[in-house]
């Protein structure tokens, strides 16, 4: 039946396609050299046309889906013409402009679904599809996993996968600043709100591979963020059943100093609520950003940013039932919860940036940044479980009950963690452009300094016995012989480190766009070099130097068709975080080496019309070579490392991308990638990785009413193949190749739009103060699909076998949202 439906809303997708002629409109400000707005400046595009206000403001409306050319002109300077600007019906453009004097400007611009030719492999995402496509954990890592090559199995987490690479081997940048995520977070029921603000972004960038030298040391993928900055005051409210934000942005009136800052109140409660686990849970994020900029002239400007986030997660479990197996043996899961868990995490992250543009053609840039984050683990569970059959006869007094058990038991959980983390950037970067030639290069001091204090056990009592741990061997020959050994654990971890890293960074690389014969080329070489040295209690210093050479190369045949293609090689190599030094005893492996991998990457562009509109095809295929593996294993989101660098591995596929109007003034797409990762633990042959996701399939699909174009409608639907279900007790991976359910969801939001820049109302109108206003609601599994993240292993006493009991995922819920900015 989940199949006919899924079937059902593909067809819709495919079929509905309205052919209504757009418009879109174009706002800004207008500027002089000094950074002062113009006023009275003539702004033309055919035959329409508006001038700036007294601050330098301005709106004209565009005819969509075709080229403008738009002329700014004022006495005593120079014009400023911008061609081949191509909007998307319905779409909103922010261009500023700087007017100056004695100097020609021709800008040329193309902005539409197809977007410019991406010479540099990086996807960019609108913005505004971004705020508006519903999700567990709406924004931007809600949109990476509908792009191809990126996945991950649990809607109540923002950490995702790329091409086979785990959470530990992304980079995420806010304005060239590096962020960082939390340590311990172990469960997806405690992860709250994304450092990304949504509401404060201008720019995303996104490359799941084959990324340039500029971008740093790990072996995935990198997202690039750049935050607003302001050019008029504006207030936005946010609300809905999952909490509450505002987002406030000044100006200063000499238009010198500006302001973005966002506060974010979230609590999940609505989401854990429909779990199988019963609980009292009361899981509460808070966090509070700023983004700051003074320009003191315009070659200075000094940018700041800063971040406080509090998640705090008060979890007394109560009962759960879960119902599995086959159709011929159906078993229950029956378990009954004493105890609660309370885990603390804050975090704190404050950067300074001074950059400084001596002239037009060079740039720089200082950056100093310290993040800290506190965190804390503490819990008492206790599980006493039942594995039992269920009764299928449905003629009878209780189907779907439990009958006859048959393996009872229960479990002591007791953790005591605590983390420490102080990190200390300093950087520097630089750029020179001249005729198509770039030159960019950075230098970067990286100082870690991180206290961790784990105490970790878990007891089994099966039938009154506590269940010892199988190393070291100990000799029991109960019930013939009385055993009185001390009770242990049946796994636990116990460790206190204290850890310093000093990690130095640096990069160069070179850029050129040319013409070769009426081909247009492209290229990019790069090297990155680095060099850390390890310190902390009890073991010698250790230090690792490192090279990285990089490069890219793009052409554009001189063709009638529309079409680009990309080479892309390197080297990434990831010197281990503190999480890669911590094996699964806690203890620090000091000689843990830098993971290797070499990216090839050979992608298409393929730009065209259909149905009168734009659409792109965009497709890749890449290979990776990795060697010095550190192994780990997955529970939920929280990563175990072997910290041994023992195997080798590689990951292959391909992505495809389609990306369109499908609907006038609604962009939308879909993505289909192919993906398999293996490892070779110790010579032992080629087993799954676990991120081994083979087929993904994403739509992401935005529509309207239209006879009520203010009625929209944004869904997206994700299929995903199932990976590697993990082992019990970190036993043996080659024994444990079992994989989960293949993931299935659909997410779809309707709202409605009272006003925004297309619908402002005349004074004396109730909404005349609004500069949007929406109202809507938001399904999420529409059809009720049951994803599994992990396998909870129960043993059955009479036959000694395990059994994979999956941990479901959320259920259908129903959001109610709203949103306002004045």
């Amino acid at each position: 039946m989940n199949n006919v439906k899924w079937l059902f809303v593909s067809l819709v997708f495919l079929g509905v396609l309205n052919l209504q002629s757009q418009t879109a409109v174009m706002i800004g400000t207008v500027l002089d050299e000094n950074n002062n707005p113009i006023s009275k400046v003539n702004i033309v595009s055919g035959n329409t046309g508006t001038t700036t206000d007294s601050n330098g403001h301005y709106q004209l409306k565009l005819i969509a889906e075709t080229k403008n050319t738009i002329t700014f002109s004022h006495l005593g300077h120079e014009n400023v013409v911008l061609e081949n600007l191509i909007l998307t019906s319905n779409e909103t453009f922010e261009f500023n402009p700087v007017m100056k004097i004695g100097v020609v400007q021709v800008a040329g611009v193309e902005v539409s679904p197809t977007g410019n030719k991406n010479t540099e492999g990086i996807t960019t995402v609108e913005p505004n599809v971004i705020r508006t496509i519903p999700g567990v954990n709406a924004g931007v890592e809600n949109i990476l996993k509908l792009l191809p090559g990126v996945s991950f199995n649990n809607e109540l987490s923002t950490q995702y996968n790329v091409r086979g690479g785990n959470f530990d081997e992304n980079l995420v940048y806010v304005n060239g600043i590096e962020i960082y995520r939390p340590f311990l977070v172990r469960s997806a029921q405690q992860e709250g709100l994304s450092f990304l603000n949504s509401h404060m972004i201008s720019k995303v960038a996104f490359s799941s591979g084959g990324f340039q030298a500029k971008y740093g040391d790990k072996l995935s993928s990198v997202l690039d963020i750049t935050y607003k900055t302001p050019t008029d005051f504006s207030l936005r409210i946010e609300g809905s059943l999952l909490g509450i934000g505002t987002t406030l942005e000044t100006l200063s009136k000499n238009k010198k100093f500006s302001s973005i800052t966002g506060v974010r109140y979230r609590n999940n409660s609505l989401f854990v609520n429909s779990l199988q686990t019963q609980s009292n849970f009361n899981p509460k994020f808070i966090d509070a950003q700023s983004y700051l900029s003074y320009r003191f002239s315009k070659k200075l400007h000094l940018n700041f940013l800063g971040n406080y986030s509090i998640n705090d997660y008060e979890n007394e479990p109560l009962t759960r039932q879960t119902n599995f197996g086959t159709i011929n043996e159906p078993r229950a899961l029956l378990v009954f919860y004493e105890g609660r868990e309370n885990s603390t995490y804050t975090n704190a992250l404050g950067a300074l940036k001074v950059n400084f543009f001596p002239n037009d053609k060079v740039q720089l840039n200082a950056t100093s940044s310290i993040y800290h984050a506190q965190e804390e683990e503490f819990s008492d569970v206790i599980a006493s479980y039942e594995l039992a059959e269920v009764d299928t006869n449905l003629g009878g007094d209780n189907p779907g009950s439990t009958t006859t058990a048959r393996g009872v038991g229960s479990q002591f959980n007791r953790a005591r963690n605590q983390l420490d983390a102080l990190i200390f950037n300093l950087s520097h970067n630089g750029k020179f452009r001249k005729n198509g030639k770039s030159l960019e290069w950075g230098i970067k001091f990286t100082h870690e300094d991180i206290r961790d204090q784990l105490r970790e056990s878990e007891f089994i009592d099966s039938a009154g016995f506590f269940i010892r741990p199988a190393e070291p061997p100990v000799m029991n020959n109960q019930p013939e012989e009385p055993f009185t050994g001390d009770l242990v654990a049946f796994d636990g971890v116990q460790a206190t480190n204290f850890i310093k890293t000093n990690r130095f960074s640096g990069f160069a690389q070179y850029s050129h766009q040319l013409h070769w014969g009426k081909h247009d080329v492209y290229f990019n070489f790069g090297l990155r070099a680095q060099h850390w040295a390890l310190k902390g209690e009890g073991f010698e210093t250790n230090s690792q130097t490192l090279f990285s050479p990089r490069g890219q190369f793009s052409i554009k045949p001189a063709w009638k068709k529309d079409l680009l293609f990309r080479f892309a090689v390197g080297s990434y190599q990831q010197p281990p975080f503190y999480r890669e030094l911590r094996d699964i005893t806690g203890s620090i492996n000091p000689n843990v080496k830098a993971q290797k991998s070499i990216h090839y990457v050979l992608g298409s562009e393929y730009s065209f019309n259909l149905w009168n509109r734009p659409f792109i095809l965009t497709s890749e295929a890449y290979y990776k070579d990795l060697k010095d593996i550190n192994t780990y294993t997955v529970e939920d989101v929280r990563i175990r490392y072997a910290a041994q660098n023992n195997a080798t591995a590689y990951a292959y596929g391909f992505d495809v991308r389609l990306t369109g109007t499908f609907v006038p003034g609604a962009e939308s797409w879909i993505s289909i990638g192919y993906l398999e990762t293996k490892e070779n633990i110790n010579n032992r042959g080629d087993i799954s990785r676990p991120t081994d996701q083979r087929l993904k399939l994403a739509v992401l699909f935005q529509d309207y009413m239209p006879t009520i174009p203010n009625l929209k409608l944004h869904m997206n639907l994700i299929y995903n193949t199932g990976v590697p279900g993990g082992s019990p007790n970190n036993a043996d991976p080659y024994n444990f190749q079992n994989r989960l359910r293949d993931y299935k969801r659909a997410d779809m939001g309707i709202s409605y739009i009272f006003a925004d820049s297309k619908n402002q109302h005349p004074k004396g109108h109730w909404l005349h103060s609004f500069k949007e206003f929406d109202f809507g609601f938001e399904i999420f599994n529409m059809f009720n699909n049951q994803n599994s993240i992990t396998n909870t292993w129960v043993r059955d006493v009479d036959t000694q076998t395990q059994f994979a009991v999956p941990n479901f995922l959320t259920s259908r819920v129903l959001n109610v949202k709203f949103g306002m900015r004045f």
